[in-house]
């Protein structure tokens, strides 16, 4: 058995997560031998065929929690009354045309070794899908883990670039930065240095960085991650219905065409 894998199993049973061997058989058998690293699943969390019935200690039930908001929408005014939000995935509203006839929507984490690996492969697929499917990403922030304070440092980077427009030119080379050549980008001035070295104006990205958008939307994270059930990174879900994921597809390889069964799957938005 996968040494990840069989840890995780063990960790579950343990805790009372798995109610008959007949599962923990099946998480053993869906990653081929030697296809697991480091960070494939989060502090405290389990693959998706382990997923308890009721929610965990690490996801306690959280009220009020909705989906995502479209990228670029300003937040409300202070007491404003919110209509409720649609589910992620949902038709859009009347008089409301979507971009494209689908979206994909990839969970990640900037210092996630799985999440790296599909980096390049989803660019690809998203430039072979350009005219039908449109690509968006949350990045990864669980309340309560060890790693929650470098994630919402993280989370703050990606929703800067995002906001600079800088994401699709640099989204990769930040994987780089932080896998292979250990930048410690979790401040400001770090950030702020790193962005200057690759070409953004550094009076601009601290304005980004500080902004109420960005503030909020590094809030509204981790509710997303509850609200749509993610437990393993990196996580893709298409029109809010189907979803991959490296145990789900036998390894960060198969992920590419597992997203192609799923947009056809799906009817066109």
């Amino acid at each position: 058995m996968n040494p990840l894998l069989r840890t995780t199993v063990l960790f579950a049973v343990a805790g009372g997560l798995l109610a008959a061997p007949a599962v923990a058989a099946q998480a053993a058998t869906a990653l081929p031998a030697g296809s697991a690293g480091p960070q494939l699943l989060t502090s405290g969390q389990q693959p998706s065929l382990l997923r308890p019935a009721a929610p965990t200690q690490q996801h306690p039930p959280v009220a009020a929690l909705r989906p995502l908001r479209p990228v670029g929408q300003a937040a409300p005014a202070p007491g404003a009354t919110v209509a409720p939000a649609a589910p992620l995935g949902a038709p859009p509203a009347a008089g409301h045309k979507a971009e494209r006839a689908h979206e994909a929507v990839e969970f990640f984490w900037y210092d996630c070794y799985h999440s790296a690996q599909l980096e390049q492969p989803l660019e690809n697929w998203a430039d072979r899908h350009r005219a039908d499917v449109t690509l968006r990403r949350v990045p990864a922030i669980w309340t309560g883990s060890p790693d929650e304070a470098v994630q919402r440092a993280h989370a703050r980077l990606y929703y800067t670039l995002e906001r600079l427009g800088e994401v699709d030119r640099l989204q990769a080379t930040v994987f780089r930065s932080i896998r292979e050549q250990h930048a410690d980008l979790t401040n400001e001035n770090a950030a702020t240095d790193w962005a200057a070295a690759h070409g953004i104006d550094a009076t601009r990205f601290r304005a980004a960085y500080r902004s109420a958008e960005v503030d909020r939307l590094v809030e509204d994270a981790p509710r997303v991650f509850v609200a749509d059930k993610v437990t393993e990174l990196p996580t893709v879900i298409v029109d809010g219905a189907g979803r991959t994921s490296p145990t789900q597809s036998g390894g960060v390889d198969g992920m590419p065409a597992a997203l192609d069964r799923l947009v056809a799957e799906q009817p066109a938005g």
